[in-house]
């Protein structure tokens, strides 16, 4: 209804009318990622895409198989700007279902005034962690004649919820009808070529106010090892490191080549393509990554695109104990 339209409706001004608390919402919150997260426990976390429809069966199934073995599960908003199921809609799925979603927001596609929206609407719902990213390139997906908003980035993002945690809008007006109680992450990329850059853009997320980081796909162990002794040593922050489950060389070649700022060792994708079968060699090098990233951060984020529930597998290979309480 309009502004002007309002105007001609009866006043109410003297109808007493008892406000009404609103003390849970209709779906579970939980907040055993924080916890976890707070506590210096090593984080496991795992990313599912939401479905192209209005069916989301797969995805429940596929998550369904991290039951107990992650933290968390991350809903990609629009990944690779590819159209999928709103990622508010499909974390509150997941919810329904028993499972804690981290839900991904991107700046691409909405507004701040979008943004804020739909970040309360996350909190009525009962998600409690969400990841602020920029979002990736329009022309980079199934929809290039769309077009893009970015009336923010990320680092403006984490600032945003900040504020609607502190109860405040993007305005500094009040929220009068309660604050929000986000649990904030971002994305870093160990491997960026630019070091200062590097260093730059983690601190300014850090300072505006990002509680964990998970991190792109990682290739090079080494870089990541300096990363987190030269740069993020002193944040205190949970950093996950990217661990990416390859089916093939020819996958691996796939991701060299479109995947930007990813370098699979050609040592690597030999391994691969001598395997007799390259799936099961997938899942042991991921293994072998996940017990290399135990030794140097608090946490992986596992990436095995629609072969989500060959995780497990992986954490086992890695001896990874199932996650208690979850």
């Amino acid at each position: 209804m309009s502004d002007t339209l309002q105007n001609l409706q009866p006043r109410t001004d003297n109808l007493k009318v008892p406000r009404q608390s609103y003390s849970q919402s209709t779906t579970p919150t939980l907040n055993k990622f924080r916890n976890a997260a707070e506590s210096g426990e090593f984080l496991i976390t795992a990313e599912v895409c939401p479905p192209k429809g209005g069916n989301p069966a797969h995805m429940v199934e596929m998550a369904q198989t991290l039951k107990g073995r992650v933290h968390a599960v991350n809903i990609t908003d629009g990944s690779r700007a590819v159209l999928r199921m709103s990622p508010l809609a499909a974390s509150v799925i997941l919810l329904q279902h028993g499972i804690e979603p981290i839900c991904q927001m991107a700046c691409r596609d909405r507004n701040k005034i979008a943004l804020q929206a739909d970040l309360m609407g996350a909190h009525a719902l009962g998600i409690r962690n969400i990841l602020a990213l920029t979002g990736d390139p329009i022309k980079a997906g199934d929809h290039p004649d769309a077009k893009s908003v970015f009336d923010l980035e990320s680092v403006r993002l984490l600032k945003l919820i900040a504020k609607l945690n502190g109860g405040v809008d993007a305005n500094d007006k009040p929220l009068t009808d309660g604050v929000t109680d986000l649990f904030v992450g971002a994305a870093v990329d160990p491997q960026l070529k630019s070091w200062s850059g590097l260093q730059s853009r983690f601190e300014r997320k850090l300072e505006a106010g990002a509680q964990f980081f998970q991190s792109q796909l990682i290739s090079d162990f080494e870089r990541l090892e300096k990363f987190m002794d030269q740069i993020a040593v002193a944040s205190n922050k949970p950093i996950l490191a990217g661990i990416f489950l390859l089916k093939s060389a020819k996958n691996a070649q796939f991701i060299n080549k479109y995947v930007p700022g990813v370098n699979i060792p050609q040592a690597v994708i030999d391994r691969l393509a001598a395997a007799p079968d390259p799936l099961q060699e997938g899942v042991k090098i991921a293994a072998e990554q996940v017990q290399i990233a135990q030794q140097l951060c608090q946490g992986v984020h596992m990436m095995a695109v629609k072969r989500e529930d060959l995780i497990p597998k992986v954490l086992d290979l890695a001896g990874v104990l199932p996650v208690k309480g979850y």
